[in-house]
């Protein structure tokens, strides 16, 4: 059993938990996540670390409400328990002085970019974070990022916030607008917003690391439902990633697998909300 020992929102269905689980926080590297089961019936899913304190003994996961279990974990609160956490799983980021960086974030993705930004700036790299989200009310991390970044770009595709546009259109403007030199970047978000990230940097010349969380069970590559295709191999994103080169990733292939379990997940969703709306009547 592991202790939520703190629970903050930072956004509409999106919420910051402080987890007990001392040795994880001791291990674990920037690009790792762990795979929770919230009670013993429940279903395992992959979180990445976004943060930790081994001095504390807990990690930081940051989780958006949209399905059956992470509706489920909406619902708990700081001194509820989580059955299973295990980890630190997958292969860390690869850290190392490369020169400017381009720290490209989506929505929720600001989490386990922000581990990532962290130690490439403590490393001596030049950052330039650019977060996007559809709206003002859907940016979290954002004072968090700006702690580690050297300068940083927003962009809303509503333009309530920042720029109006794409991240890849701060992309262009950094890039060919401000003369920007990038060396690496590193991008995490919808699988659509790094598939599009990727088309521009391979354009541009850009080295790019994206960070991907398919359909996933085990977290050992024995289940194999973490496929995905990459330079034409499959790769399983649990143990040979989760990050991989985005100029080589089948995003198209990766998008239609994640819309695999669709009816499923709707399907469970509605037992859930009935199971809900039960417990509510007899409790009236």
């Amino acid at each position: 059993m592991h202790t939520i020992t703190g629970k903050e929102q930072l956004g509409p269905d999106i919420h910051r938990y402080v987890v007990d689980a001392p040795r994880i926080a001791r291990m674990r590297k920037p690009g790792q996540f762990v795979i929770i089961r919230i009670c013993e019936e429940g279903e395992r899913i992959p979180l990445t670390i976004a943060d930790a304190d081994p001095e504390e003994g807990t990690i930081t996961l940051v989780v958006q409400a949209v399905g059956k279990t992470t509706r489920q974990m909406a619902m708990m609160e700081a001194g509820d328990h989580i059955r299973d956490v295990t980890g630190p799983l997958g292969k860390p980021t690869h850290i190392d002085k490369f020169g400017t960086v381009l720290c490209v974030g989506g929505g929720i993705g600001n989490a386990p970019l922000y581990p990532i930004t962290k130690a490439l700036q403590e490393k001596g790299n030049h950052i330039v974070s650019i977060l996007g989200a559809r709206t003002k009310d859907l940016f979290i991390l954002e004072e968090e990022m700006a702690s580690v970044s050297d300068r940083v770009v927003i962009a809303t595709d509503d333009g309530s916030y920042g720029m109006k546009g794409l991240v890849t259109d701060a992309i262009e403007k950094v890039v060919k607008e401000d003369g920007v030199e990038a060396d690496l970047c590193v991008a995490i978000g919808p699988p659509v917003m790094m598939k599009f990230v990727c088309l521009l940097t391979r354009e541009l010349g850009i080295p790019t690391i994206v960070s991907l969380n398919p359909i996933m069970v085990d977290g050992t590559g024995m289940c194999g439902g973490c496929r995905v295709s990459v330079d034409g191999k499959i790769k399983f994103a649990c143990v040979d990633g989760p990050e991989f080169d985005g100029h080589q990733v089948d995003f198209d292939e990766l998008m239609a697998r994640l819309r695999t379990y669709a009816p499923h997940e709707q399907e469970a969703m509605d037992r859930h909300e009935e199971a809900c709306r039960a417990l509510a009547g007899e409790e009236e």
